[in-house]
């Protein structure tokens, strides 16, 4: 789902195959401005509107996540302003979204406004995604924290095609409490460690870490890559190209052998014994779980649910401390291109920028993009304090960033290496194969979009 900031090495590029050609780019920066824009504030007046009454149709596929909740609450506020607009919001299955998307954009039936993924998801979906240039002035799309991920090439110099919704952080939560009773005063920050802590989690009679399709239910069993994304900060944030081009093969001894500790955790009998249908959620909100990892849709019902016993920590997936954090403008709005409002559509993602919208996305617990509108809730805070104040890199989401068809296999197989019914070689190999069979300006020293209607 959303996911949902990638500081590449310097001289790593990124490219956007685009239907006639296409153009180098240089990465998108990661920090986040700290001065309030101008154009935020003015975001609503320079966007174009319409006097004549509209309706527009808004597909998401947030379920019931604070996204979802945001969204509505954003929709009802811009509708409160302009009487004229209705946006009739439609929540759209998680599992297979972007087919639902790719089979309304053949027929031209879909939604005018719909949640996009960024990063390589945008680029593979550009074909039928409507540019923003020329509807949104460019200050109000530069004022967007992570715009460039939600542009052509990755770089907002050749496109938007997405606004981000928030900033996005995959990480896990624990339950204050159950750790103090197991007798566990600080987090672990290697595997040997967390292996310690998930003995002492059950000798204490919990489950110490629950897994399962999650909040989102993006798929048949829990999603993959917020454990893989830590999985992979052995490598630096630089290298992980090297996992697209293929330098890094994905059979590589040391990625096998993270996947085979990682499937320890179910093997040794420190999870569910469900974990591709499992209730993580209401195992880890009911107390009968010490641990769940998901991301920073969940800040504000965890915090609900648990209030001061619920914490966020940095998965010590690796067999050294890596001071790394997913961080990263995961998922956010587009234009489709054969919208018959594409204007009114537009105006609704320049007001995103307004100092308004983003206290309504603050609000909502979720991470604000525009500067001069800070989070409100403890959790988000407490995972932006990583990079912000402790030196920790920041990392994309690593979803956002392999090729689809790659993601597509690790998706359903690595399901199972957690599960033990498939082997980690045998999925890294089935993921190098997938990687393989792609064109050889898919797999090189830039990333690249596939090619129109792919």
């Amino acid at each position: 789902m959303n996911r949902r900031l990638l500081t590449l090495a310097a001289s790593a590029m990124l490219i956007a195959t685009a239907c006639s050609g296409s153009t180098s780019t240089t990465a998108p920066s990661t920090a986040a401005t700290s001065a309030p824009s101008e154009a935020a504030s003015t975001a609503a007046s320079a966007a174009p509107t319409t006097a004549a009454p509209v309706t527009l149709t808004l597909w998401h596929n947030y379920g019931t996540e604070a996204n979802a909740s945001v969204t509505n609450a954003l929709v009802k506020a811009y509708m409160a302003k302009n009487p004229n607009v209705t946006i009739q919001v439609v929540s759209q299955p998680a599992d297979n979204y972007f087919a639902l998307l790719k089979a309304a954009a053949v027929a031209q039936s879909g939604p005018d406004i719909m949640t996009m993924w960024t990063g390589l998801f945008a680029l593979q979906n550009q074909t039928y995604l409507e540019p923003l240039d020329s509807y949104i002035p460019a200050d109000t799309l530069k004022s967007f924290n992570g715009i460039d991920w939600c542009s052509k090439g990755l770089q907002l110099s050749q496109g938007a095609i997405c606004v981000p919704l928030d900033m996005q952080h995959y990480n896990g939560f624990y339950n204050k409490d159950l750790f103090a009773k197991a007798g566990i005063t600080s987090f672990p920050t290697n595997w040997a460690d967390f292996f310690t802590a998930l003995q002492k989690l059950k000798a204490s009679g919990v489950i110490p870490i629950a897994y399962g399709p999650g909040g989102q239910a993006l798929n048949a069993g829990f999603y993959p890559y917020y454990d893989l994304s830590y999985m992979m900060m052995y490598l630096s944030v630089g290298d992980w190209q090297k996992l697209y081009s293929g330098q890094i093969p994905w059979t590589d001894p040391a990625i096998v052998a993270q996947l085979q500790q990682w499937a320890k955790i179910k093997s040794e009998g420190y999870t569910n014994t469900d974990v591709l249908n499992g209730d993580s959620v209401g195992m880890f909100e009911a107390g009968k779980a010490a641990m769940v990892m998901e991301g920073s849709w969940d800040f504000q019902e965890f915090s609900q649910k648990l209030g001061n016993s619920v914490g966020v920590f940095i998965p010590p997936f690796n067999t050294q401390q890596v001071k790394g954090v997913v961080e990263f403008p995961g998922d956010g709005f587009g234009i489709t291109s054969y919208s018959q409002h594409k204007a009114a559509a537009a105006a609704f993602l320049a007001w995103m920028a307004t100092p308004e919208a983003q206290q309504i996305i603050a609000t909502g617990g979720l991470i604000p993009v525009v500067a001069g509108t800070p989070a409100t809730n403890p959790l988000a805070n407490a995972m932006l304090d990583y990079a912000a104040n402790q030196g920790y890199t920041r990392y994309p989401m690593i979803d956002n960033v392999i090729q689809p068809e790659v993601q597509d296999v690790a998706t359903k197989l690595l399901n199972g290496v957690f599960n033990g019914t498939t082997s980690a070689q045998d999925a890294t190999k089935a993921m190098t194969d997938a990687l393989n069979a792609l064109p050889a300006d898919r797999r090189g020293s830039t990333y690249t979009a596939p090619a129109a209607g792919g």
